[in-house]
This record gives C-alpha cells, sequence and structure tokens, in this order.
C-alpha cells in the first residue's frame, strides 16, 4: 500500500480554503474512488486524470485507487483539482517522489491528452495558498502571469503533465517572473476613449458627475432621451483615480472568479464599469447561479460604478436587491449549500425618462401618458431605494444657442480628473487613521461625532428635517455630498453654501 499527499484550494465566494489531496494505491478491483463531497465536474475528474497519465505515457495502477479530498465536510466544486489528483496518484504510484509533491500545491484542468488547461479563479486560489505560508505554486502556463500577481510566491507554469513529471523528478523548471506593467494599459481591457468634454449642454450633470467621482457617491439622473443620461454615466470611469494595487488584487480576483478576466490582462487597475441590460436576471445582477455561486453584477462592479440606464424597466424586485449592498458594501448570497459573501462596494448610477413612451413635449406628437402612468412607472423606483441616492438630478433638452454657449466652459476628463483626486487626496489625509476611503464610506456615527458640522452650516439641513423633506438617512448622505464638495473647493470643513448645493443635489429632482 501507498499513500501520497499533496494540497489545492477550493474555491468559497472569492476566498480559498486550502485541500488536501490524499491518493491510497491499494490492493483490490481496479477502480477509482473520489471522495469529500465533489461535484460533477469534479467526478468526472476521473476519465480526465486515467486518460491524461496513459496518453502521456504514465502507468495507470492497475489496482483500487482512492482520492480523498480533506476536508471532507467541504464542498469541491470546480476542475482545478485535476492536476492535484494526479500528481497525487503519480506520487502514490512511484512515478514521482511522494515528498516533493508534498511540499507544493497544484491548481489545473487537465486535457485528455495531458495538456494543462487554465481555469477560472486562479487569483485568490493562489492567494489563500500564500495565507498559509506556501512557496511554490504550480499553475497552467496560461494562468502564470495572473498567479505571478501574488508576492512571496514561486509560480512555476507547466504546458503538459510529462513537463511537470520531468520538473518533480529533476526540479529544473523556471519560476514565472511577472513583467505586468500597473497602469492604464494593464486596466481589464481596452481604456475608455471618451472625453467628459464630449458632453454639452449639460453644466449640471458634468458637476454632478465630478462630485460622484470624487466622493464615490451615487447619483440618478431623470430626463427625455438624446439628453446625454447614458454619455454623462460612460464617462465616470474618465475620471476615477487608478485603483491601488490592494484594490486592484481585489478587483481582479471577483473577475477571475466570475471568469471574466481577459487573458492578456491579468492585472485590472482601472474602476470596473458594469453596466447590464434591464432583461438580466436577479442571479446575474445580484449573483448567485445553481450549483456554483457566481459574482453578480454588483461585485463585479466592485471599487468601480454600476449603470443601470432605464432604471424603471428593471423588475422592482432586482432594483430593490440593491438596497443592502449599498448599505454595507457586500452581498450575501445565501442557499441550502451555504452563505457566500462577495464584496460590492460600487457607485450606482441610474437614468431613466420621465415616462414610458418618452416623447418629449415639443414634439407633433406630445406625450399623452397620464399622470398615473407616469407616477406608477418612477415608482418602480421605490423611496427606499432613492433614499440611498446622494444626488438626483434632471437632465433637460438644450437649444442650439445653450449648446454653442456651453462649449466654452466644458473642461476634459483629464482636467477633472486631476481636481477628483486633488479632492480624493484631501479626503484620504482626514481619513488617514480610519479604515475608510472615501467621504460615502464614512459610518453615521463618525458623522455626528469626529466629523460634525458646525451649527450654522447645519442650519439648511435642520430646517428640512424639522418640515420633513429630509429623512434621517438622507441627512447623512447630504453631510457626506457636502464634506465631498468641500474637498473640491479646497476647504478644511464644509459651511452654509457646501451643504445647501449639497441638498439641493439630494433634492433635486423633486425640487
Amino acid at each position: 500500500m501507498a499513500v501520497a499527499r499533496t494540497r489545492c484550494v477550493a474555491l468559497v465566494g472569492v476566498g480559498g480554503r486550502v485541500v488536501e489531496v490524499e491518493a491510497d494505491i491499494s490492493s483490490g478491483l481496479a477502480v477509482m474512488h473520489l471522495i469529500g463531497l465533489p461535484d460533477t465536474a469534479l467526478s468526472e475528474a476521473r476519465d480526465r486524470v486515467r486518460s491524461a497519465m496513459v496518453n502521456s505515457l504514465f502507468p495507470w495502477p492497475d489496482t483500487r485507487v482512492t482520492v480523498s479530498l480533506f476536508p471532507a465536510t467541504l464542498p469541491k466544486r470546480g476542475s482545478q483539482f485535476d492536476l492535484a489528483v494526479a500528481v497525487a496518484i503519480m506520487g502514490a504510484a512511484g512515478v514521482v517522489p511522494a515528498d516533493r509533491v508534498a511540499e507544493h500545491f497544484f491548481l489545473g484542468e487537465l486535457g485528455l491528452d495531458g495538456r494543462l488547461r487554465p481555469v477560472r479563479g486562479l487569483l485568490p486560489a493562489v492567494i489563500a495558498a500564500a495565507e498559509t505560508g506556501a512557496a511554490t505554486v504550480v499553475v497552467p502556463a496560461a494562468n502564470a502571469a495572473e498567479a505571478a500577481l501574488v508576492p512571496d510566491v514561486t509560480v512555476i507554469p507547466m504546458t503538459d503533465l510529462q513537463s511537470l513529471a520531468k520538473w518533480l523528478r529533476d526540479g529544473d523548471a523556471i519560476a514565472y517572473t511577472s513583467d505586468v506593467a500597473v497602469g492604464e494599459s494593464a486596466s481589464g481591457g481596452a481604456g475608455p476613449v471618451s472625453d467628459l468634454s464630449e458632453v454639452v449642454g449639460q453644466p449640471m450633470g458634468r458637476r454632478a458627475l465630478e462630485v460622484c467621482a470624487a466622493g464615490g457617491h451615487n447619483l440618478w439622473m431623470l430626463g427625455p432621451p438624446g439628453t446625454g443620461k447614458t454619455m454623462l454615466a460612460e464617462r465616470l470611469p474618465t475620471l476615477l483615480p487608478a485603483l491601488d494595487h490592494d484594490h486592484a488584487l481585489e478587483v481582479t480576483a471577483i473577475h477571475s472568479v466570475a471568469g471574466m478576466l481577459p487573458p492578456d490582462c491579468p492585472l485590472i487597475t482601472r474602476p470596473p464599469f458594469i453596466n447590464p441590460h434591464h432583461t438580466a436576471t436577479a442571479a446575474s445582477v445580484v449573483g448567485g447561479g445553481s450549483g456554483v455561486v457566481r459574482p453578480g453584477a454588483v461585485s463585479l462592479a466592485h471599487r468601480g460604478a454600476l449603470f443601470l440606464d432605464e432604471a424603471p424597466e428593471f423588475p422592482r424586485s432586482i432594483l430593490d436587491s440593491l438596497r443592502q449592498p449599498l448599505e454595507s458594501g457586500v452581498v450575501t448570497v445565501a442557499r441550502a449549500a451555504g452563505t457566500v459573501t462577495f464584496p460590492a462596494r460600487f457607485i450606482l448610477l441610474l437614468a431613466a425618462n420621465p415616462c414610458p413612451c418618452a416623447q418629449p413635449a415639443t414634439t407633433d406628437e406630445m406625450c399623452r401618458c397620464t399622470p398615473m402612468v407616469r407616477r406608477r412607472y418612477l415608482g418602480r423606483l421605490s423611496g427606499p431605494l432613492l433614499d440611498r441616492v446622494d444626488l438626483k438630478i434632471g437632465v433637460v433638452r438644450s437649444s442650439r444657442r445653450e449648446l454653442l454657449a456651453d462649449r466654452r466652459f466644458v473642461e476634459s476628463s483629464k482636467t477633472v480628473a486631476a481636481r477628483v483626486l486633488a479632492a480624493r487626496g484631501r479626503c484620504a489625509k482626514r481619513l488617514a487613521a480610519t479604515p475608510w476611503r472615501t467621504n460615502a464610506e464614512i459610518p453615521s456615527s463618525a458623522l455626528h461625532a469626529e466629523f460634525r458640522l458646525p451649527d450654522v452650516a447645519m442650519k439648511p439641513l435642520t430646517a428640512c428635517l424639522d418640515n420633513g423633506s429630509l429623512s434621517a438617512r438622507g441627512l447623512d448622505r447630504v453631510i457626506r455630498v457636502a464634506w465631498t464638495m468641500a474637498d473640491l473647493s479646497g476647504e478644511a470643513r464644509p459651511g452654509p453654501e457646501e451643504t445647501s448645493g449639497a441638498l439641493a443635489l439630494w433634492l433635486g429632482i423633486d425640487h
């Protein structure tokens, strides 16, 4: 009887759990047993591993083979266990040294001819291995650049099972060194080519977008078609600063688990911009799925922006499901097999037409929607959801004269992004001793303690509290926007001008 052990990683959400893979070769019928709560994809590893070993000219044990995945109570899903299972069997059969097999982590899917195929979620798996003190991780060559993003871990890229066996016997493989440049060239796709200066005739919209980018605030835009709502939303990424290294790894891990990481871009350094269609399902927006729970659009937009165009066309259940991640910055998906939590701290951008027909009042075919139809249409955006939106603006059509006049005042994305970066720098300096990065993240307790505003600045807000036009949650959000406006203007603390401006933006559409 011979036993060999090695290690792999099981993904749970965007985190990883170390799994010990044991292979035992003993006398008995020639059959392979795979135990330890494997799913269908992992159960099929029996046939993939056997064909890969035979086609790589390695002997298959003509006896009883038992492979155990520990801990046995943890569900294992996916094909990333193929390589670890094959290596453990080869170690137990004496094809490769069993002590060498036990030293490293092995991640990858096997083809029937012995080739190593890339797998999704490799970055969080390598991070989990590194947290346990792993020194070396063997991965498919196609995943090497992604795995090399994790510091203090030696990445051994392999293309096939024969090369891996030779390295385990001789130890002559070359560790992979990442040459990924941190910048817009490695931002998860082509960088945005649009510019804020292209949005003419909407000075209030451009100002609101600048405030959103500087403080991480949510925005609702209401107006007829063709007024620039989508153009404004699509230009928000051009104003946001690049992600720092920790946030870039966090965002990249989420996209890796979702299988949306471009092969030529191992590190996402620009804030993501996610724009789901209004026919998207709840699982695709919030997260979920049958069997394997995948991150949804709210998690893919983590540290970036989520844009819901034609927001009232989304089912109300999906819109209301955004309330919890907007408050907590995470989304929790509960299933019978367990609960998975994904990060989901994003800027929410909503765009809506005033009514279902969206006919402008100046055309020959005027809008015939009754007030009841309009209220019912916009009523799909519930009060509790809009109470979590910091800025609400109306976007109206501009005349030719207004368009021509506004061209003298438009600024490029580069110019506005510089102000946003400076404002975020002031905010970061103020929040240096706290776990928060932007004004939108400051909790209510801190807003009314160390970041409490003077009575003269609070006067416009207390008046709205007294007449009921401002809720307690709305008060906190207005104060956060006031801090952002103070950062943009270079003021040490918000004054009456900033709080009045923030209040106007919060009440904008209704007043």
